[in-house]
Parts: C-alpha cells; structure tokens; sequence
C-alpha cells in the first residue's frame, strides 16, 4: 500500500488503530514495526488469512495513535531514521536508504 492522502483506521482484534499498510510481506511488516516504534508508536500487527497454505503470510500494521496518517508524518518530515535522519518518501517504501530532503529529480547528478 503506497502512500495516500486518506487516514484508514479499524480495529486489530480489540484495539482501535490507524492503518498504516494492509497485506505486507514479513519483511515490511518488521521494516514498519522497528521505525514506528522508534519514533515511539505502538504497532499492532494482524496476520491476514490465507486463502491456502501455499500462499505467504501477509500482514495489515496499525498503530494505536488515531491522529497518524503516514502520508503526513513522511511528507512532513517527522519520522527520523536509526540514526536520526529525516524518513522520506523513498526511504518508507524502501527504495533507498538515501534521505536528501528532495522529493523530486531535477535531472542534475
């Protein structure tokens, strides 16, 4: 689930959450756990039902903050990295591990 401008929130079994992503991959699933909850949120995790035991496990991430909506907190630039760098678009989706503050490219190198 790319980015969006919506704020999707439900339940994950009897607490209510934000949605951060819906049907991730174990990989993203502990990629969004480790940097929410070190920028001190708490991660609730649901593993999605399987339509077969050959399917992978997928997972939908929430936190119990009902204001976070990740498309404003990335952009906004609140969400600091391991080390202290600002989380950006790129960085979120996992693309690189690069955090200039640019959003776009320029066509410069």
């Amino acid at each position: 689930m790319a980015l969006g401008g919506k704020h999707l929130f439900g339940s994950i079994e009897d607490t209510r959450v934000t949605f951060v992503e819906k049907k991730v991959d174990e990989n993203r699933k502990e990629f969004l756990r480790q940097l929410l909850e070190h920028n001190g949120f708490e991660v609730l995790i649901q593993e999605e039902k399987r339509p077969s035991e050959e399917e992978p496990q997928l997972y939908t991430v929430g936190v119990t903050d009902m204001v976070f909506n990740p498309t404003i907190w990335v952009f906004q630039r609140k969400l600091r990295t391991f080390d202290g760098r600002k989380v950006t678009q790129d960085y979120w989706n996992q693309q690189t591990e690069d955090t200039h503050p640019q959003y776009w490219n320029n066509g410069g190198n």
